[in-house]
This record gives structure tokens, C-alpha cells and sequence, in this order.
């Protein structure tokens, strides 16, 4: 991939582990804890559609408090855990390969910036708890138009602060939805691809589908 002067990155299951929260308290959820962290996340991005096309918007945050709430109804787990889950969200962990190829990236010169649905006060945290937040340019939150992805809305906010034309951009997600949101959008959008999963047909091929970050290395050129 050429000329490429900006890597935009999504942050849940992209950077982020979104299950790290839970499987930090198997111990107390029991075997049921990986089936409850996927519920969440599902029931979480349902409501961020779902809202999005109601035109009722919520932050991101109290989103994944709603979601949360009916997730552990679902799971019949304690409600007592519910501020432990939800601190534990606002430091999830970034994947094993992220900080290092992160220093690599930020090494050739590219801005380097994350889109996200997350509001401004997440990402920070989450960025600053993993010791991440000196390798990136900008933190751009979908709060800034107020409607979640895919909107294209949400796509135009880099473009607009960089001036870059869209085939510059790389944009790497793990959710197909957001890839092809992104190249739908006019990005060269990456697929994060880290569970072996099937794309979804949402009139978008990915440039590029790659394991995890390390892949993406040798196929990005600057120049």
C-alpha cells in the first residue's frame, strides 16, 4: 500500500480487548464469563444502530452501562459486579503486538490516529492507562457529530482535520461492518481479522485482510 500519510485506527477489538474486561473476573463469573463478554458486545453496538436510526442518541458510555445492565440480566450474574466490569472498561487491554507496532508505525513519520466510538474522556483513559497516548496524533470521537458509526459523517472527521485525500488513508478495523464503512467511504480499509472470521457482504472487499497488527508492517509505505 503506497503513499499512505495517515493509519486510522478503531479501538475497541481493534487496539483493545473488548472481552478483557470479563475475563478478568472469570473467577467469580465462572465458565459463562466469554459468553457474557460477547453478549455485551453484541447488545452494545445493537444499541449504537439502533440509536443511531431512532435519532436518540446516547454516549457511548452510557450505552455500554444499558448494554451491561441486560447483559448480566441475561447471564444471571451478580449485580454487585457491576462498577467492578464497568471500571475494569475503562482500562481494557490493548492486544499483546499493539504498543510495539505502534512505536514502529509512529517511526516512519505517518500521523497515527484512532476513530472511535468511545467518547473524548474514554479514549483518553484508555490510552493513557496502556501508556499509549504519546504515539497518537489525535483521538477522534464519534461524539464530535453525534451519530455512531458508519455514518460517513464519522469517516470525514480525519479528512477534515489532515487535508489528506482518502486513498492516503489507511483505516484498520476488526468489526467487518466498520471496514466496510470505512471503504465504503473511500478508505483503504484493512480488516483485522483476528478470529478467523467470514467478511460480511456490505458491498466492500477489504485491501488488505491481515491476523494482526504485525502483518500490517511490511505493507505500508509512506513514500
Amino acid at each position: 500500500m503506497k503513499n499512505i500519510k495517515a493509519i486510522i485506527f478503531d479501538a475497541y477489538g481493534t487496539l483493545f480487548d473488548v472481552n478483557s474486561a470479563a475475563e478478568k473476573c472469570k473467577d467469580k463469573i465462572g465458565d459463562k464469563w466469554e459468553g457474557f463478554a460477547n453478549y455485551w458486545r453484541t447488545t452494545q453496538l445493537e444499541y449504537t444502530w439502533l440509536r443511531s436510526l431512532m435519532k436518540r442518541h446516547k454516549d457511548f458510555w452510557q450505552i455500554t452501562e444499558d448494554s451491561l445492565d441486560k447483559s448480566m440480566k441475561t447471564y444471571e450474574i451478580d449485580s454487585s459486579m457491576r462498577n467492578e466490569l464497568l471500571d475494569l472498561y475503562k482500562i481494557l487491554s490493548p492486544f499483546s503486538e499493539v504498543p510495539e507496532v505502534l512505536k514502529k508505525l509512529k517511526e516512519k513519520n505517518l500521523k497515527l490516529a484512532i476513530l472511535s466510538n468511545g467518547t473524548p474522556a474514554l479514549l483518553n483513559e484508555l490510552v493513557k492507562s496502556n501508556n499509549l497516548d504519546n504515539l497518537f496524533d489525535d483521538l477522534f470521537s464519534i461524539e464530535e457529530v453525534g451519530i455512531y458509526k458508519p455514518d460517513s459523517k464519522v469517516y470525514d472527521m480525519p479528512i477534515k482535520k489532515y487535508n489528506f485525500e482518502k486513498n492516503e488513508i489507511a483505516f484498520l478495523s476488526a468489526n467487518t461492518w466498520d471496514v466496510s464503512g470505512g471503504g465504503n467511504y473511500g478508505y483503504n480499509s484493512i480488516w483485522v481479522n483476528r478470529n478467523n472470521n467470514i467478511f460480511d457482504n456490505l458491498d466492500y472487499k477489504p485491501k488488505l485482510e491481515i491476523k494482526n497488527l504485525k502483518d500490517l508492517l511490511p505493507n505500508i509505505n509512506s513514500n
